[in-house]
C-alpha cells in the first residue's frame, strides 16, 4: 500500500467513520459523514445567516456604525484637498495659512475620530452577535447529537465529532464576528471611494477602473483554488483529532503491545496530510495579498504619473492629485481585504458544511402517536420470532424466541459475534427489528414511549464509563432523585461501600478522567451500584464482572443476588461459572438459539454448552 492509499485509509478510519465497536454487536459495513466542499454554497450561507435572524436590530446598528465609519473615513480623506489647496499650496501662489491649516487638521481629526468610534461600536456589536449565534449553533449541534441513534455513534469517530464542536464552529465564529462586517464595509468603501474619485477626476478614475477587472479575476482565480484546500484542511484536521483522541484513550493498550512506533508513524502520515493541505490552503489564502498589493502598486504608479502630467498640462490642482492618490490606494485596499476574507469565508463554509451534516442526520425515530406509558412496569419480556440485521444484507439474529418473567435470570452464552449483545440492544430499542415482535408486559416495545422503556431497564456494560464528579454523583446518575442514604445502600448492595469509604473523601471523592484514580474493578463496582440504585424492573448485565478478580466477583455475586430479586435479569457472560444459577441459559451460534435450558439440563444434553463448560471447546 503506497503512502497515498495509507492516508486515505487512515482518513476513512479516523476522519469520517470507524469500524463498529463491540457494543454494536458486530455491525458490518461503514458509513461516512460527508466532508469537503459544500454541495450547495448558497443554501449553506442562507442556513448560516438564519442564526442571525434574532439579532437583526443589533446587526442593523452595527451596519449603521459601518456606514458612519466608512463615511467618516472617506470624508476625512477628502478633506485633504481643501486643506492643501487653501492653506498649504493655494492656486494663487500666496503664502500658506498656519492658523487655517490647524483648524482644518483639527476638523479632519474630529471626523476621523468619529469613524474610529463607529468602528469600535460595530466591532463590539458584531462580536456579541457572533458569540450569541455560536452559542445557538453549539446548543443545536449538541441537542441534535443527543437525539441521534446509537447506530450513529457506533459508526463515527469521536475525535472527528469533537472537531466539529471546536475547530469547525470556531471558523464559523471568526466569519460571523469579523468577516461579514468587513465584506460589507469593504463593498461600501469601494462604492464611496469610486464616487469621490469620479468627482475628483474622471480621467484618473478610468485608469484605476481599468485595473479592477484584472484584480478581481486574479483574486477569483486564487480563491477558487483555496476553497478546495480549505475543505480538505478541515477534513484532515478532523482525522488528526480523531486519531489523537483514540490513541490517548487507548494509551495503555498502545504501550502493552509496543505499538508506539506504529502509532507515531500513522500519526505522522495524518499530520503530514494535514500539513500539506494547510500549506496549500494557507498559501493560496496568503498569496492573494501580495498579488493584489502588487497590482495596487502598479495602479498607484500609473495614477501618479498621469496625475502629475495633468497637473502640469491641464491645470489639475495639487490637492486633488494628493487626494486621488490616497483614494486610488484606498480603492485597492478593500478589494485586497475582500480577497483575503474570501479565504475565511471558504474555511467557514467548509466548517459549516461539516456542522450542518451532523444536524441533518436522521434522529432516532419519534415515538408512535399512539405510544403508551406503562406505569408500573413489571418486567415480563417476550421475544417472538425476532429477526434482525444491522445491515439489510447481513442477518445477525434469526427467529429468536424467548420468555422471561420477574425474578428470572436469563443467560446468553456463545461465541463472539453470535448475537448476545445485539439482543440487549434490541430490548432498549437502540435498533428496531426487521421482523417479529418484542413485548414487555404484553405490549410491543415499538408502541412504548422510548423514555418510559429505557428508564425501566438498567444496564451494566463491560466498558465502564464514569463522569467527572463525585462518587456520590456518579452512583446517583442511575436515579437522579435518589437520596444520599439510597446511594449508600446501593454501594453496599454492589459491594462497593468498603473501598469507597477508604477513598480520601469517601463518597465526596472527585473522579476525573473517567475514573482514572480507580482500578478497573472499582470502576465496574460503581457502575453496578449505579444500576442498583435504579428501580428499573429489567436488568441487563453485559460481562458485568469481567473486569474484577475472583474474590471480588464472589462479593459482587452476593450483591447481585440481592439486586436481581424480583427483577427480570439478562446476563451475558463468558465465564460460565457466573450463569450456573440462571433460570434459563440460551446458547447462541450464528444468530440462532441452538440450545436452551438450565445448567443441569444443558450438561445432561452433552451438546454445545457441555463442550464449552467442560473445556472441550473454547469460546472465541
Amino acid at each position: 500500500m503506497d503512502n497515498t492509499q495509507r492516508i486515505e485509509s487512515l482518513k476513512r478510519r479516523y476522519g469520517r467513520s470507524v469500524p463498529p465497536t463491540k457494543r454494536s454487536g458486530g455491525m458490518g459495513g461503514r458509513r461516512a459523514i460527508k466532508t469537503g466542499t459544500p454541495n450547495n454554497t448558497k443554501a449553506t450561507i442562507r442556513r448560516l445567516l438564519s442564526y442571525l435572524n434574532d439579532y437583526k436590530l443589533t446587526m442593523g446598528l452595527a451596519l449603521i456604525s459601518v456606514v458612519v465609519g466608512t463615511l467618516a473615513q472617506l470624508t476625512g480623506a477628502y478633506m485633504l484637498r481643501p486643506i492643501i489647496n487653501q492653506f498649504i499650496a493655494p492656486p494663487d501662489g500666496s503664502p500658506g495659512n498656519v492658523a487655517g491649516l490647524l483648524r482644518g487638521i483639527t476638523l479632519m481629526a474630529a471626523v476621523l475620530l468619529i469613524g474610529v468610534a463607529a468602528n469600535y461600536v460595530q466591532s463590539r456589536l458584531m462580536l456579541t452577535v457572533a458569540q450569541n449565534a455560536l452559542q445557538k449553533i453549539r446548543n443545536d449541534l449538541f441537542g441534535k447529537m443527543q437525539s441521534l441513534p446509537v447506530r450513529f455513534y457506533d459508526s463515527n469517530n469521536n475525535g472527528d465529532l469533537m472537531s466539529r464542536f471546536s475547530n469547525d464552529v470556531d471558523t464559523i465564529g471568526q466569519m460571523l464576528s469579523s468577516t461579514l462586517i468587513q465584506l460589507f464595509s469593504g463593498a461600501l468603501s469601494i462604492v464611496g471611494t469610486l464616487i469621490l474619485m469620479i468627482y475628483t477626476n474622471i480621467w484618473l478614475t478610468l485608469v484605476t477602473v481599468v485595473l479592477v477587472p484584472i484584480m478581481v479575476n486574479a483574486g477569483k482565480a486564487i480563491a477558487g483554488r483555496s476553497q478546495k484546500y480549505f475543505s480538505a484542511q478541515q477534513a484532515s484536521l478532523g482525522a488528526v483529532n480523531g486519531y489523537i483522541e483514540e490513541t490517548i484513550t487507548g494509551q495503555k493498550v498502545v504501550k502493552v503491545f509496543c505499538h508506539e512506533d506504529v502509532a507515531e508513524e500513522e500519526f505522522g502520515i495524518l499530520n503530514e496530510d494535514l500539513r500539506n493541505n494547510m500549506i496549500h490552503a494557507q498559501f493560496f489564502g496568503g498569496v492573494i495579498m501580495p498579488v493584489m498589493g502588487n497590482l495596487s502598486q502598479l495602479n498607484y504608479i500609473l495614477t501618479a504619473c498621469i496625475g502629475g502630467f495633468l497637473c502640469v498640462v491641464r491645470g489639475f490642482d495639487v490637492g486633488g492629485l494628493t487626494v486621488f492618490l490616497s483614494f486610488s490606494r484606498q480603492f485597492s485596499r478593500p478589494i485586497n481585504e475582500i480577497s483575503m476574507q474570501l479565504s475565511n469565508v471558504f474555511s467557514a463554509l467548509a466548517g459549516a458544511e461539516r456542522v450542518f451534516t451532523i444536524m441533518d442526520e436522521k434522529p432516532e425515530p419519534e415515538d408512535d402517536k399512539d405510544a403508551v406509558v406503562l406505569e408500573p412496569m413489571s418486567g415480563t419480556v417476550e421475544l417472538k420470532d425476532v429477526t434482525f440485521g444491522y445491515n439489510s444484507d447481513k442477518v445477525i439474529l434469526k427467529n429468536i424466541s424467548l420468555y422471561a418473567k420477574p425474578g428470572q435470570k436469563i443467560a446468553f452464552v456463545g461465541s463472539t459475534g453470535a448475537g448476545k449483545t445485539t439482543i440487549t440492544n434490541l430490548l432498549n430499542r437502540f435498533y428496531d427489528i426487521q421482523s417479529g415482535e418484542i413485548t414487555i408486559d404484553g405490549t410491543d416495545i415499538r408502541h412504548l414511549k422510548k423514555h418510559n422503556l429505557r428508564e425501566n431497564i438498567a444496564m451494566v456494560l463491560q466498558d465502564t464509563h464514569l463522569f467527572t464528579g463525585t462518587v456520590m454523583e456518579n452512583i446517583r446518575y442511575g436515579r437522579l432523585d435518589a437520596s444520599d442514604e439510597e446511594v449508600i445502600e446501593a454501594a453496599k448492595t454492589a459491594s462497593a461501600y468498603s473501598f469507597i469509604t477508604r477513598l480520601p473523601s469517601g463518597f465526596d471523592t472527585v473522579l476525573e478522567g473517567d475514573g482514572a484514580n480507580l482500578s478497573q474493578g472499582q470502576r465496574q463496582l460503581l457502575n453496578i451500584a449505579r444500576a442498583a440504585i435504579s428501580k428499573a424492573p429489567i436488568l441487563i448485565l453485559d460481562e458485568a464482572t469481567s473486569s474484577v478478580d475472583t474474590r471480588t466477583e464472589k462479593h459482587i455475586e452476593r450483591g447481585m443476588d440481592r439486586l436481581m430479586e424480583d427483577r427480570t435479569t439478562f446476563i451475558i457472560a463468558h465465564r460460565l461459572s457466573t450463569v450456573r444459577n440462571s433460570n434459563a441459559i440460551m446458547v447462541l451460534e450464528n444468530g440462532e438459539i441452538i440450545e436452551r435450558g438450565n445448567h443441569d439440563e444443558l450438561l445432561a444434553q452433552k451438546g454445545r454448552y457441555y463442550e464449552l463448560y467442560t473445556g472441550v471447546v473454547e469460546l472465541d
